[in-house]
């Protein structure tokens, strides 16, 4: 049986060659590569997909097709699995090998194989819930990932142009939908919905919020962004700028989250429509990340990044959970990359637990699951916060003994359905935000004045093999090459407050170099002179050195 139904997959799949001399990955973002060369990927995730449905009993997988802050020529897809969060880990590895089958015959019988050793019931249901970003190249995409998927007769349904947030909130809804565990209506306007009703609870009864200025990456956030706001009504205005999601090259063209975080300047298309003083942030091209910043008395720009979201949510968080009176019963905690600034480690070390985890997604999200709240932000401005089951229950539960208790209570009760517990989500942490800087009445100018950053510097250098760079201590130490380290630390050891770490890009044949010290001209330095050593290293030659200050 196993074989008669994948043996049916031949005409379509013979359809959807695999490019020769390309090889694809799957990692932490899924498959993202330029988009001209990922049609087989997608007939083939759509497969996956549709299998992956059938080993979960039928629960519906999404499926997204995007590349997030890239450039607009390239594209990528990821799965996410029944409760919205990212593809369990093992199956990484079997989407690398289905992917990378160099024939038809070759896929067909990789599957066959997989298959009987996962012991997957074909005669299961499949179901699967799409959705693209605005990129040029989605359509097509879209169009052999449905491909894919009609090779194993799943049932589909097609969630349209939308952000990453949504889709993974979607396919939460729909597999929690009339259990007590729902996790709202499964559409995008029980989205907009749930998270406006929250945030007009939060705010309800403070003084009226300032405009906000959004810089939507010319991507997909435009849209979204356009329909909360309609939602949202008089509860907060937005000032929606970078909205041109149908001009070539536009999306995450010198704006947006990526374009913040990486140059820390205001983006060009910005200048001259914020004020001093003002608030502003950028989502990224699929909203999933989401950057702070403002412009001081002197027009100088100051960036609120996700270490600095960390920060405010985390405290506020805690504050709640003690005014109720439950920080006997549930524990606030931190989790961070090695990216995270060293100033916001130290600061937030000093009021709750602190984790460091390697980065990407799946591991903030797993580390952030062990405390009763977890708070998980990179400094991308990628994260969320995560309430157990058992926190949300003594949230429900709680007898309050005063109205001050009440109040705090009922704040909670509102954020656990504020935020997108799923995975990262701009406009879901915009909303946070804004909630807290409601309450603490602050202007970015006092949130910024909780700590003050390092001066700081990533950088990223081509290498032949990234492979040949291996990491420990949650990707803060080199393993190999064999005596790179001890170079590193020593450099290190030369600038004041200096702190400079190496891991291998998971997508491309790239390092990137991170540093931090007391001076951003000390900063800066470290960072080319360790990536210096990184080229050195790889082989390259000492004249030439392609280092790429990010």
């Amino acid at each position: 049986m196993t074989s008669s139904i994948i043996h049916d997959i031949k005409p379509l799949a013979d359809l959807h060659p695999k490019p020769e001399s390309v090889h694809f990955q799957y990692g932490t973002a899924g498959f993202r590569t330029l988009g001209h060369v990922l049609d087989s990927v997608l007939f083939r995730v759509g497969i996956l997909a549709a299998l992956r449905s059938k080993k979960q009993d039928g629960k519906t997988i999404g499926v997204m097709v995007t590349a997030s802050h890239n450039p607009e020529v390239d594209n990528g897809v990821k799965l996410v699995d029944p409760r919205g969060e990212m593809l369990e880990s093992s199956w990484e590895a079997h989407a690398t090998n289905i992917a990378n089958a160099p024939t038809t015959d070759a896929l067909v019988a990789g599957l066959v194989k997989f298959v009987d050793d996962l012991k997957i019931d074909l005669s299961k249901p499949a179901r699967v819930v799409y959705a693209r970003d605005t990129r040029p190249s989605g359509a097509a995409l879209v169009s052999a990932l449905d491909d894919g998927l009609k090779a194993l007769g799943a049932e589909v349904r097609d969630a349209g142009v939308t952000t990453t947030p949504i889709l993974h909130y979607l396919v939460k809804a729909i597999n929690t939908k009339g259990t007590s565990d729902s996790y709202g209506d499964d559409s995008e306007e029980g989205y907009y919905q749930k998270l406006s009703s929250a945030f007009k609870r939060l705010v309800k009864g403070r003084p009226a919020i300032p405009p906000l200025l959004i810089d939507c990456a010319n991507g997909v956030g435009a849209f979204a962004a356009e329909k909360l706001a309609q939602h949202l009504q008089d509860s907060i205005t937005f000032i929606l700028a970078n909205t041109s999601t149908t001009t070539p090259g536009a999306l995450n063209n010198a704006c947006g989250a990526d374009f913040v975080k990486t140059q820390q300047k205001l983006p060009p298309s910005l200048e001259g429509k914020l004020k001093s003083g003002q608030r502003a942030c950028s989502l990224d091209g699929d909203a999933d990340r989401l950057m702070y910043f403002y412009l001081d008395e002197h027009s100088q720009f100051h960036m609120l990044d996700g270490d600095k979201i960390a920060a405010l949510v985390a405290a506020f968080i805690g504050e709640l959970v003690k005014a109720a009176g439950l920080d006997e019963d549930i524990k606030v905690g931190i989790v961070q990359t090695a990216y995270a600034n060293g100033a916001s480690t130290k600061y937030l070390a000093d009021r709750v637990p602190v984790k460091c985890v390697p980065t990407g997604v799946k591991h903030l999200h797993h580390a952030a699951e062990s405390f009763d709240i977890g708070v998980y932000f990179e400094a991308n401005g990628h994260g969320t916060v995560l309430f157990s089951r058992e926190t949300q229950e003594k949230l429900r539960s709680h007898e309050p003994t005063s109205p001050a208790q009440s109040t705090a209570q009922g704040h909670l009760i509102a954020l656990t359905e504020l935020i997108n517990q799923t995975v990262g989500d701009a406009l879901s942490d915009m909303l946070l935000v804004e909630v807290v800087l409601a309450h603490k009445s602050y202007t970015g100018i006092e949130w910024d004045a909780l700590y003050a950053d390092l001066p700081n510097r990533l950088v990223k250098v081509v290498v032949g093999d990234r492979n040949a760079f291996r990491t420990v201590d949650a990707e803060r130490r080199l393993v190999s090459p064999a005596g790179l380290q001890e170079k590193i630390d020593a450099l290190v050891g030369g600038f004041e407050g200096g702190r400079s770490f190496v891991r291998p890009s998971g997508t491309e044949d790239v390092v990137r170099v991170y540093a931090e010290a007391s001076s951003r001209v000390q900063a800066d330095e470290l960072a080319f002179r360790v990536a210096g050593l990184v080229y050195d290293q790889a082989g390259g030659d000492p004249a030439k050195r392609p280092v790429e200050f990010l």
